[in-house]
């Protein structure tokens, strides 16, 4: 992998916490650490600043190499079930401190961009409490670990912070996974569903009003002046078009409804202006399609148990030779042939 580009300005950043919950893990069990983050180009020591801030994209890259390194593919799962929440700093206290769940989640909702710049979380209420996840400046289909934590750790605090053993409703979360993941129904109470159109979480309606454990109005008071503080001088960060492109055909892949115009519909403009649009910016719409697809088949032929036909699917091929013929004129390689080089490395 390529280190990232030295721009950190223009980068969407984070402040590591869950990169450092697993470098923590790493060197529990020995793994040498300054190698595997130099390849992504992060340091030790940027990651051990009081207050560090590094591009979410080094974070998603750091947690896929641990991943792989600990023999962990639910590292982010993980993670979530034994973190110390207080590490999240004023974005926990001010959530600790709210009176009900419904403030502490609306108080995520706004405050999040202080931890992580990427995440985008919404709160719906209604007939249910929802909790939506999108994101800004980054490309949805990059990421995984870091998603699964955020959902995990999400259910975990509103449990944490209500003092109850709250059930979802739903959890869906856009990727797909394959094998086994009873253990993450389990710990949520409720089938996960993978392949979902949206990343969101549902909680009853009744769970807006539950009372937190350690309300304090004046605590409250005060943490919100200082996240407001904390939220002024970030600087909002516009999702790149291309970004935006890539977010709006990821849950459209595996269905075949893959066009300028559905994408351009989406985006709330006319085809011929979104052409216009890319063109402007030295984009193609079939490039960007192409490019996609090809990351992400090379990240599912690296699960062995995802049979390459549902690969194909999830891509939006309408076989497996199809899905093949243009597989090998991206890479040379046949899908099997990549799969096998992937485990011989």
């Amino acid at each position: 992998m390529a280190a990232l580009p030295p721009d950190l300005n223009s980068l969407p950043t984070t402040r590591a916490g869950i990169a450092r919950l697993a470098i923590a893990r790493l060197v529990d069990v020995g793994v040498p650490i300054a190698p595997l983050l130099k390849d992504i180009g992060l340091t030790e020591e940027m990651l051990a600043a009081r207050n560090p801030r590094v591009p979410v994209q080094g974070q998603i890259a750091l947690l896929d190499r641990a991943a792989t390194a600990l023999r962990d593919d639910f590292l982010g799962f993980t993670l979530a079930q034994d973190f110390e929440p207080r590490a999240l700093g004023l974005l926990f206290y001010v959530m600790a401190s709210s009176q009900t769940l419904g403030d502490a989640l609306q108080r995520i909702a706004r405050y999040s961009s202080i931890t992580n710049e990427a995440l985008v979380f919404s709160v719906g209420t209604g007939r249910e409490l929802s909790i939506g996840l999108t994101y800004a400046g980054l490309p949805r289909h990059s990421d995984r670990h870091q998603l699964e934590f955020c959902i995990f750790g999400t259910i975990r605090l509103c449990r944490i912070l209500t003092g109850t053993s709250l059930v979802p409703q739903s959890v869906s979360i856009a990727h797909h996974r394959s094998g086994d993941t009873s253990a993450m129904s389990r710990f949520a109470g409720t089938t996960v569903e993978f392949g979902a159109d949206i990343d969101a979480i549902v909680l009853p309606a009744d769970a807006h009003a539950r009372a937190l454990v350690n309300a304090d109005p004046y605590l409250n008071d005060l943490m919100l002046d200082y996240c407001e503080a904390a939220l002024a001088p970030r600087a909002t960060n516009a999702s790149p078009l291309r970004v935006s492109v890539e977010n709006a055909i990821a849950p459209l892949l595996p269905h075949g409804k893959v066009r300028a115009d559905v994408i351009a519909r989406q985006l709330g403009m006319s085809e011929r202006t979104f052409m216009r649009r890319l063109a402007d910016e030295g984009l193609s719409f079939s490039e960007i399609l192409q490019q996609m697809r090809r990351d992400l088949a090379e990240r599912y032929l690296s699960h062995s148990s995802l049979h390459v036909s549902k690969i194909a699917w999830l891509l939006g091929f309408q076989d497996v030779s199809a899905f093949s013929h243009a597989f090998k004129h991206w890479t040379g390689l046949a899908p099997s042939q990549m799969r096998t080089a992937g485990v011989q490395t």
